[in-house]
């Protein structure tokens, strides 16, 4: 019960209720004693009035006058004459004097609360102004003790109320805030319940329907989360399913092509100058697409193969790859070039930095072939102490806003229609097996650069 927000909410509305009565409980405190000693002093001046009207009052009569006003002796100053008008034995000395005529709130407040915490019973002067101006003024003695009980009685039934208040505005709140608050907030949870068991199912996703606004933005935003995290599982749900397919089409896609190696021997005897010239590319072009196939299995797997580091020349492979996208080139509209020193080498997976090189060419090909306008891309290189830099930059169009927002996610990044995305995102990850990194240097107008970064530290301590 206390560990509920309800319950929590019920303990701190009597605390601070009981804290503002408390705070209101000193100043009443004050007046009350105020007004006790103003009604001794009226009391007082009737009882002097009644002997004015006849000097001749029994002593009798005298004594039951002072008992009824509560106090010893009364002094009249008229016409600045100070007259005893009434007298009794006082039992002690008098220890204090209190002037009411104009006191100051915080002086009452402090007489009040002093009074209240000194039990001692005690003689006291109070000095005030005569009811409807009957003299100058009207001083009394009596004891304190009369005053402190009645005090302590006033401050029960005050605190007793300020409890009876605070209980009751608790309850009320308590309601509230059960009403308005917690069961709003148990909806959303057992919403969140609900789809936690079954997130697939569209009835699980809550229907904003608080009338507070904070509630109604939580309940908004659960929404907007459980639409994109259902949309999000189901691509899921396909790319898995899509994953299996791939799988099993590489399996008989590499079979097919193991099948298509065979009959290149016949072709490499062939006397025509052109298909001796072309046939060792088909033939590495085939085996290429056989380790992708491979590749691809096991990437299905999760389990990319960790590259072959060895040393071997940069442009060799590069230009492997610009013949490779020359051949598919149905027009001259794409001008590429490498600008790389052979004498380069570099510590890497020959094949593996081969797909990476192979994705960037071909997308740059790909984005400026749709253009219809003429371009060029160049793959370019050089080394630090530390690094080997590799660029690949073109003059195309640049690549649009949403493939920039999703570049190296798979399915999501790609730049032109009907492209997956997988390509970078591929890249990416074999790059980084190296230890490098692929990155997105500028893109644009005037055409897009990646930077492929491969460390020269071979990872030994």
């Amino acid at each position: 019960m206390l560990n509920t927000l309800s319950g929590r909410f019920l303990i701190l509305t009597i605390v601070f209720v009981m804290l503002a009565e408390v705070l209101i409980f000193v100043p009443s405190i004050a007046s009350f004693r105020e007004d006790y000693l103003l009604n001794r002093l009226e009391r007082a001046q009737i009882a002097s009035l009644a002997l004015l009207a006849d000097d001749m009052l029994e002593t009798e009569l005298e004594a039951e006058l002072l008992e009824n006003a509560g106090v010893f002796n009364v002094v009249l100053r008229r016409d600045e004459l100070r007259q005893l008008m009434l007298a009794s034995p006082i039992p002690q000395p008098i220890s204090s004097t209190f002037d009411l005529r104009d006191p100051g709130a915080m002086m009452l407040i402090r007489d009040a609360l002093t009074r209240m915490i000194k039990p001692k019973n005690e003689i006291i002067r109070v000095i005030g102004a005569p009811v409807r101006e009957a003299g100058l003024l009207i001083e009394v003695t009596m004891e304190t003790a009369p005053l402190r009980t009645a005090m302590i009685d006033y401050g029960v039934r005050i605190l007793a109320l300020s409890a009876v208040i605070s209980i009751f505005t608790a309850v009320l709140l308590f309601a509230a805030v059960r009403v308005f608050l917690v069961r709003p907030i148990k909806g959303v949870v057992s919403y969140m319940k609900r789809y936690a068991s079954a997130p697939e199912d569209a009835r699980g996703i809550i229907q904003p329907s608080a009338g507070v606004v904070e509630l109604r933005e939580a309940e908004e935003a659960l929404q907007q989360l459980q639409i994109e995290l259902t949309h999000a599982l189901k691509q899921k749900e396909r790319l898995a399913q899509l994953g299996g397919a791939v799988a099993r089409v590489s399996h008989d896609l590499r079979n097919i092509l193991t099948s298509a190696i065979l009959f290149t021997d016949r072709i490499e005897s062939s006397e025509d100058p052109l298909v001796r010239r072309l046939a060792p590319k088909l033939v590495n072009a085939i085996t290429r697409a056989v380790s992708l196939c491979e590749s691809t299995l096991a990437f299905g797997r999760a389990e990319e193969a960790a590259p072959t580091l060895t040393l071997f020349p940069l442009a060799n492979v590069v230009t492997d790859v610009i013949d490779s996208e020359r051949l598919a080139m149905e027009n001259g509209s794409v001008s590429m070039s490498s600008d790389i020193d052979p004498n380069l080498i570099v510590r890497g997976d020959p094949e593996q930095l081969f797909r990476v090189f192979l994705n960037l060419v071909r997308n740059s090909r790909q984005a400026i072939v749709a253009t219809n306008k003429p371009a060029t891309i160049t793959v370019s290189a050089h080394e630090d102490d530390e690094n080997w830099w590799i660029t690949v930059n073109d003059t195309g169009p640049g690549l649009p806003a949403r493939a920039q927002e999703h570049l190296f996610t798979p399915f999501q990044g790609g730049a032109r229609k009907g492209g997956s995305g997988l390509g970078l995102a591929i890249s990416a990850d074999l790059v980084r097996g190296h230890g490098g990194t692929l990155t997105l240097k500028s893109t644009g107008q005037g055409g897009t650069t990646f930077e492929i970064c491969l460390p020269k530290d071979d990872g030994t301590i």
